[in-house]
């Protein structure tokens, strides 16, 4: 479950102030599902327990006929080479600093996969921001046009606005549910542009921005975790799009899982990658797993919150 802050949904937001999200249900947690619909969904407080509880079962039982239809289907992973002509956007991708960042832990391929076999662990999806990614693609994309669709260029981020809220605290705020703390940085106080009543010794930056928003999968036990870009792949299979550029992450243990997976799959592996019939991809367009609802336009903020103490010690200490 997201840890979107809760608020009071009023039942009669309009059609430009609400979303909506498409909910796959029957796999863990019915709690969650719960919880989600009573705090979350509009005019979800309303709604008897008992009828999500009796929907929720209904999917549950369809999982149940899919261990038994569909076996191993996880397992009949597709993937193809990616094409040569594409290597040098491939070159143009991981010479970037953020790919860096972000695949500089496990050994890393780019590879055509066919993404409604790919596992999933997110419980929801935001199709309105489908819908908006949808846009951006042409209705027969080239080659090219589908790899910078999965692994968009760092130019194409929201807009982020910011507020000081206390004397040693700042709100940041943006429109995607991607926006996050990045990391805490020494600065060189001579590219500051700052200047103070005495000589600046130091300075720290406090860095909030977006993920790498790459098309990512872990690969382990024969099977493709999708680990970044739900909404992407949701997209590409709403249109048709039946194989993807994604970028495959090799796990071979359970420690590596725990760096890099979140911590749904890190808590319960067994459940994606050994499980008779894991969620996947395509189980979003199957309308008896699948629940729409209309939920509030929700701007994610990230409060910072820094603090100074000042005190003496020792000189062996302090040093280095």
């Amino acid at each position: 479950m997201d840890a979107r802050r809760e608020w009071a949904i009023e039942k009669s937001l309009g059609d430009a102030e609400v979303n909506e999200e498409a909910w796959l249900l029957g796999r863990p947690t019915l709690a969650d599902y719960l919880h989600y619909v009573k705090k979350t969904v509009v005019g979800g407080d309303s709604v008897p327990p008992s009828e999500l509880v009796d929907e929720w079962r209904t999917a549950n039982d369809r999982y149940y006929e899919l261990e038994e239809t569909e076996p191993g289907f996880a397992d009949q992973r597709r993937i193809k080479r990616l094409s040569k002509r594409l290597q040098p956007l491939v070159d143009e991708i991981t010479s970037t600093e953020r790919f860096r960042r972000a695949f500089d832990t496990l050994p890393t391929r780019f590879a055509m996969v066919e993404i409604e076999r790919i596992v999933v662990s997110q419980s929801h999806i935001d199709l309105s921001h489908v819908e908006r990614l949808k846009a951006t693609l042409p209705a027969a994309p080239s080659e090219e046009e589908l790899f910078r669709f999965c692994f968009p260029p760092e130019s194409r981020v929201p807009e982020v606005k910011c507020r000081k809220a206390g004397s040693r605290k700042y709100m940041f705020w943006s429109k995607s549910n991607d926006f996050q703390f990045l990391d805490a940085i020494k600065v060189d106080p001579s590219k500051l542009g700052y200047s103070s009543f005495g000589p600046v010794g130091g300075a720290i930056g406090l860095v909030v921005g977006y993920g790498s928003n790459f098309l990512s999968a872990i690969e382990s036990d024969n099977r493709l975790l999708l680990h970044n870009g739900h909404h992407r792949a949701y997209a590409l299979r709403d249109l048709g799009v039946k194989y993807a550029p994604v970028i495959l992450q090799k796990v071979t243990r359970r420690d590596e899982l725990n760096v890099v997976a979140g911590a749904s799959v890190a808590n319960s592996p067994g459940f994606y990658f050994k499980g008779k019939r894991p969620p996947v991809l395509k189980d979003f367009f199957d309308p008896k797993l699948r629940k729409v609802h209309r939920t509030p336009r929700l701007t994610r903020v990230v409060e910072v919150t820094f603090e100074i103490r000042d005190f003496e010690t020792p000189d062996f200490a302090a040093a280095e």
